[in-house]
């Protein structure tokens, strides 16, 4: 990334060799009137091409306007998560809005030094037990440096510009990952599609097919220290799945309805919004009442992996005829069809979606892990760019 650090320096040295001032924001800031509305309020002003900034990360777009020009949107309650905005703006009721004196500071290089400084305002000027809210008194001690104009306004184009880079790369990776992925599951029903002159069994009269349960949250003895994955159906996302986030005890598994699974069981969620959507367990674990669990009665007849690509390529159709089903349940998932190929040919069909599967994986992984790449080189570069030495008077 260019980022013109030898003419920020030229500039520096010119214009500002021995520091620059800092002063308080509040000698800095024009606050703009609070807003009355919340959120369910600001809901029933109407659609329009006007952005209302929420507490949350929620956006609208109304009709209306609070402001009109370079503001700066501030959470009063929680965390800052500061947002800047240039045109016509709405906001609710716990949004903290401002903008600045122009000839002193610009907005939008005043947005990225906080932007910059986001974390130290969190943890020190966010007060209270429980949700924290924006201590304005300290904030408007806050102390914001104030460089000539002239590096100002080239510190933001800079960093302007690397903002645009970092979303034409998230989009074209995003775009990569999604045509990948549309790609594999074509080629995914594709395969099954090839197999449908194979015997055809029903689930239940292949497969062991139960679901699980959830110990009573307020037996402590079911829950802490406990050793054993318990999975959600938030964990269904047509993949293997291999972590938990939740774990109970061996009494907490004795004492309800969940089972112990094997590693290698196919997962189906039967309500929700993941209703439909599989995962493949990498280790054994326990579920909840909202998913199945699907595992082969005899391994030399039918695969699990075989189970679980097959039932993820129904995926699509199931969801597109859901007024057939409204919530799946277990005497429904025994009915369901699946093709019996002989061993030899699922054992392909599941390298050959290994394959892919491993393939997209990769680029899911990679995806992160390139723009997670790329804002840590933003970071690094705004924090230089925005580092000034204070002038000594």
């Amino acid at each position: 990334m260019k980022t013109n650090q030898p003419k920020i320096e030229k500039l520096i040295s010119e214009l500002c060799p021995n520091g620059v001032e800092f002063l308080e924001i509040d000698s800095l800031w024009i606050r703009a009137p609070k807003s009355k509305l919340g959120v369910a309020q600001v809901k029933e002003l109407g659609d329009g091409e006007n952005i209302c900034f929420t507490s949350g990360k929620n956006i609208f777009y109304v009709d209306k306007y609070l402001v009109d020009g370079e503001y700066i949107f501030m959470n009063d309650g929680g965390s800052a998560d500061t947002k800047y905005n240039k045109g016509k703006a709405y906001y609710t009721d716990h949004t903290f809005t401002f903008t600045c004196d122009k000839i002193k500071i610009l907005p939008k290089f005043l947005y990225f030094f906080l932007k910059e400084n986001e974390k130290h305002i969190n943890d020190v000027l966010f007060k209270g037990t429980g949700l924290k809210n924006l201590n304005k008194k300290a904030f408007a001690n806050f102390q914001i440096p104030i460089p000539p104009l002239e590096i100002q306004e080239e510190i933001v184009k800079i960093l302007d510009n690397f903002t645009e880079l970092e979303a034409e790369l998230e989009a074209e990776l995003e775009a990569e990952l999604e045509a990948r992925k549309k790609q594999y599951e074509h080629y995914r029903t594709s395969l099954f599609l090839k197999n449908k002159n194979n015997e055809i069994k029903t689930l239940g009269e292949v497969c062991c097919i139960g679901s699980g349960g959830t110990p009573s949250k307020s037996k402590k003895g079911y829950w802490e220290n406990g050793d054993i994955p318990w999975i959600k159906s938030e964990s269904c996302k047509n993949e293997s799945v291999r972590v938990a986030n939740s774990f109970i005890t061996s009494i907490g598994l004795k004492n309800s309805s969940a089972k112990l699974l094997d590693k290698n069981t196919t997962l189906i969620a039967l309500v929700g919004a993941t209703i439909f959507k599989t995962a493949f367990l990498e280790f054994e674990a326990s579920t909840n009442q909202n998913i199945a669990s699907i595992k082969s009665n005899d391994q030399s007849m039918l695969s699990d992996k075989f189970i679980f690509y097959y039932l993820t390529s129904l995926y699509s159709s199931l969801k597109n005829n859901m007024k057939d089903y409204g919530m799946l349940n277990l005497t429904t998932l025994r009915s369901f069809k699946i093709p019996v190929p002989p061993i030899a040919e699922q054992e392909r069909i599941v390298s050959i979606l290994d394959k892919f599967d491993a393939l997209v994986n990769d680029i899911s992984i990679g995806l992160p892990a390139e723009l997670k790449a790329r804002r840590k080189q933003y970071e690094y570069y705004r924090n230089k760019l925005l580092m000034f030495k204070e002038l000594t008077k």
